[in-house]
């Protein structure tokens, strides 16, 4: 199947014989067993649900991958794939990553012993001096968070080679944009709270795999942690998934006539987007007229998070990276005049009357 087909028809439900066209939630934290070492494959909720079964099987044919698992956010996701390192192993990153996930590494390396190096990974020469004897891993974020750059997942495993994992969070381009695993992945990350939920209403994460030890180790991992899906949340996750590939055509075209009418405008200086996906960030001329942009919103809300049908807009120098040291966001260029906007998917109209009125002295 396509993946918009699979996007409405990935989550279809063998476990009962009801007809529902819906998941079933399966509200239940243990279930009985048929006899004396025997299972229905459905032990205790953490280990498995039948309801997160089934959002994780739609993410992982969607990523084209063998296995996924689902978390109870992004973070609980990322931390449980950080426990396949060990002190003294070597991580090289993104550098211009998600402020939560900078933040973890940091603590990774404070605490664990895990070395962790900042990189441009779009440049792979500078990737490649970056490596070393002890790299296990390279993690990619891609477009970046929130300045936009692209890295070339398959130029990044053809310069580190097949023994150091590369790990690839695809929250922004997701995979009807996107299939990190068919471009040499070994792990996708996703913050299912953005774009595959849609609407703002479930937290979620996932892990998706294609090969059979990381999934093993993972999944081991997953059920002792704990960090687990819920079931109404697994069922959240999954109904918006169904218009995944709908929203996300809208929300890129909105995208793409949003970034050339900001290019447009006087106050406007830098608009940072790469041409696909429906993230995008632009810099205005002074801090108190992004600040003022952000009270006059009337439509656009400013709140953090993004993937959301709603269009959101967010300070980055105050919320997402607020956590990263001054002198890390001037260099990577999130200054106090830089505005992240996630593109929804009402009438563009709207968004550039609501953006200009904002914008206006």
């Amino acid at each position: 199947m396509r993946r918009e087909t699979l996007c409405v028809h990935g989550s279809e439900d063998a476990t009962h014989q009801t007809g529902a066209v819906t998941v079933p939630i399966y509200q239940c934290a243990t279930f009985a067993h048929p006899g004396v070492g025997q299972s229905t494959g459905f032990d205790y909720s953490r280990t498995q649900n039948p309801t997160r079964l089934q959002a994780e099987q739609t993410v992982a044919a969607l990523e084209g991958g063998a296995e996924g698992l689902a978390f109870s956010t992004g973070m609980a996701a990322i931390s449980c794939m950080l426990e396949l390192f060990a002190a003294g192993d070597h991580i090289v990153a993104t550098s211009d990553l998600y402020g939560g996930t900078v933040r973890l590494l940091a603590h990774a390396a404070k605490t664990r012993g895990i070395l962790v190096t900042a990189a441009d990974t779009g440049d792979t020469a500078a990737l490649a001096q970056c490596l070393q004897p002890n790299t296990k891993a390279v993690f990619v974020e891609t477009p970046t968070n929130p300045m936009m750059r692209l890295t070339d997942v398959a130029r990044v495993r053809q310069c580190i080679g097949p023994d150091v994992l590369l790990i690839v969070d695809n929250t922004f381009l997701t995979p009807v944009l996107c299939r990190p695993l068919e471009l040499g992945a070994d792990i996708v990350v996703h913050s299912g709270t953005k774009y595959l939920g849609g609407h703002n209403d479930v937290l979620a994460g996932f892990l998706v795999v294609d090969r059979a030890d990381l999934a093993e180790r993972l999944r081991w991992l997953h059920k002792t942690i704990g960090a687990v899906l819920a079931p109404f949340d697994s069922y959240l996750l999954v109904r918006g998934v169904k218009t995944l590939a709908l929203r996300i055509e809208k929300a890129q075209a909105n995208a793409r006539a949003v970034a050339a009418w900001l290019r447009a405008q006087p106050q406007v200086t830098q608009v940072f987007y790469p041409g696909v996906g429906a993230m995008l960030s632009f810099e205005v001329d002074t801090p108190l007229r992004a600040r003022d942009l952000l009270e006059k919103l009337r439509l656009v809300y400013y709140a953090e998070s993004l993937g959301g049908v709603e269009s959101l807009m967010t300070y980055p120098v105050l919320q997402t990276h607020a956590d990263v040291p001054p002198e890390v966001r001037n260099r990577l260029g999130i200054t106090d005049r830089l505005l992240r906007f996630s593109v929804g998917i009402e009438a563009v109209e709207d968004l550039i009357a609501d953006i200009g009125q904002a914008l206006a002295d």
